[in-house]
């Protein structure tokens, strides 16, 4: 292998690529900003957006306006980027990124830091080219994905419904390519409902089972009904909705002790073809069937949103296919991203990013070649909506 310096080379020298170093040496793990939102912020500054911190609880956030009319179009992302794991088995120091081999490493350079840069890039260069373009332009930046999502995007939206500014388009920056950049957008995800399930029965011991009340063996007939339940068939833009089971804790770590309650954490991801409510009613009758004693703590990630084809939809095939010389493929499969508390506002919500290989991975990378092209593609959507 061969290591680059970052410094000295003409074949990776791009103002995006420069950005995204920046914004990679920042330490962000969730929730911290390590000053990226800054680092943005005076860039974006610069070339006529009014800048606006909002930080909530021990969140950052940025929300930045050029413009004060409509149509709104909004880049949004996060800085924050989840944990490196164990260092030692990086080939380099996270937050110190390299470039070997035409690949960019370091924790973010998939998820989404240079997606970030791209979208300032892609702003500096169509502002140039387009001092007075139509409507405004914004980014809705949080420091708040990765983690529990109480504090960020939610809120910055919450601010923004209560004095009525209206996105009409989002862009969202997440990783959502495949084999090449541009091939899968995301135009919408599944909702995400999670329960936590606790079956009670009675402790006892194994030898007089007469005396007691196994939950596990209570709880298998019915959790074997949710694994095979058919919920949904999906639809022409969602995949049937899905049942897993993350978690099964019980019983005292003896082997001559019946346990006295069983917990199951499981998880639907859901097509629009359901509601929530709709499988919270199907869940507890399924457990009722089976006469089990329980609680059952739900909570609802996000609903499932869909962004029909349009204009936003329109502009970023058109633009993909002039930069990148492919038809791109629409989806809404992966898990969930901050779209879904952009989506209900009534905004067109599209994601379009870089590969998603290696996100979350030892050794996140992403092609330093993808980074001008990805960069291009954001421009030509702006010059198609608002030039």
């Amino acid at each position: 292998m061969t290591t680059t310096d970052l410094h000295n080379t003409d074949s990776h020298n791009s103002d995006t690529l420069d950005l995204s170093l920046q914004l990679l040496r920042c330490p962000s793990v969730t929730p911290n900003d390590a000053n990226c939102q800054t680092i943005m912020a005076e860039r974006l500054a610069k070339i006529g957006f009014q800048i606006e911190l909002m930080r909530f609880g021990d969140v950052d956030n940025l929300w930045a306006r050029r413009g004060t009319t409509g149509p709104l179009f909004c880049f949004a992302g996060h800085t924050d980027v989840v944990p490196t794991g164990d260092l030692a088995k990086w080939s380099c120091d996270p937050f110190q990124p390299e470039i070997r081999d035409g690949k960019l490493y370091g924790r973010g350079s998939a998820d989404m830091k240079t997606a970030l840069a791209a979208m300032v890039v892609s702003c500096e260069r169509f502002v140039a080219q387009h001092p007075n373009h139509q409507g405004s332009i914004a980014f809705l930046i949080t420091s708040d994905e990765e983690g529990p999502s109480i504090n960020g995007t939610v809120k910055v939206i919450e601010a923004l419904e209560a004095r009525q500014e209206k996105i009409k388009w989002c862009l969202v920056g997440e990783p959502s390519s495949t084999s090449k950049l541009g091939d899968i957008v995301k135009n919408g995800r599944r909702g995400s409902l999670n329960g936590i399930l606790t079956v009670i029965g009675k402790q006892g011991h194994v030898a007089y089972p007469q005396l007691a009340d196994n939950p596990i063996h209570r709880a298998a007939p019915a959790l074997t009904v949710l694994a095979n339940e058919i919920w949904d068939q999906g639809n022409a833009f969602f995949p049937a909705t899905s049942f897993q089971i993350s978690n099964i804790q019980a019983g005292t770590g003896a082997n001559n002790v019946i346990p006295g309650e069983l917990e199951v954490v499981f998880n639907f991801r859901f097509s629009t073809e359901v509601t929530d409510e709709q499988l919270k009613q199907r869940v507890h009758h399924i457990l009722d069937s089976h006469g089990l004693t329980y609680d059952l703590k739900w909570s609802l990630s996000g609903q499932p949103f869909l962004t029909p084809e349009g204009e936003l939809v329109a502009a970023a095939q058109a633009a993909i296919r002039q930069v990148q010389g492919i038809e791109t493929t629409l989806s809404t499969s992966g898990g969930t991203s901050d779209g879904r508390f952009i989506a209900p506002t009534g905004a067109q919500v599209l994601e379009l990013g870089v590969l998603n290989a290696t996100i979350h991975q030892i050794n996140e990378h992403v092609n330093v070649n993808d980074l001008e092209p990805l960069t291009e593609i954001y421009q030509q959507i702006l010059n198609k909506l608002l030039a």
